[in-house]
């Protein structure tokens, strides 16, 4: 089976194709100024980005592994999770508490998802 690697940088791929399924690494926001619910609409609308351009979207999401630097913000990101993910088409997920890359990064998340 082919698998294709897309938007490499030297240390891993921004999507990897592979049997109709849609790998996408972390994610996060790029305006760590913001508090939880901005990175993590803004993070989810680059994923939904992503997505669309390898050939799936939201509703084709298998699984979810989200990552919150402090579970103290655990509500307010599943508000902005829960208003983005359609009825009917939620994925498997975890959410883990998680030191991240840089101390301003709040949310990150990595998808896998079937192609349409």
């Amino acid at each position: 089976m082919e698998i294709k690697r897309y938007e490499g940088t030297g240390r891993m791929s921004r999507a990897v194709v592979h049997n109709n399924t849609v790998y996408l690494c972390g994610q996060t926001c790029g305006d760590e100024d913001k508090g939880i619910k901005e990175q993590t609409k803004i993070t989810l609308k680059k994923v939904e980005d992503l997505l669309n351009k390898y050939g799936s979207d939201k509703s084709h999401i298998l699984s979810a592994t989200l990552y919150i630097k402090d579970m103290s913000m655990f509500s307010e990101m599943n508000e902005i999770w829960d208003d983005w993910i359609e009825d009917g088409f939620e994925p498997a997920r975890a959410c883990v508490e998680a030191q991240m890359a840089r101390e301003s990064i709040l949310f990150e998340i990595s998808v896998i998802a079937a192609i349409k």
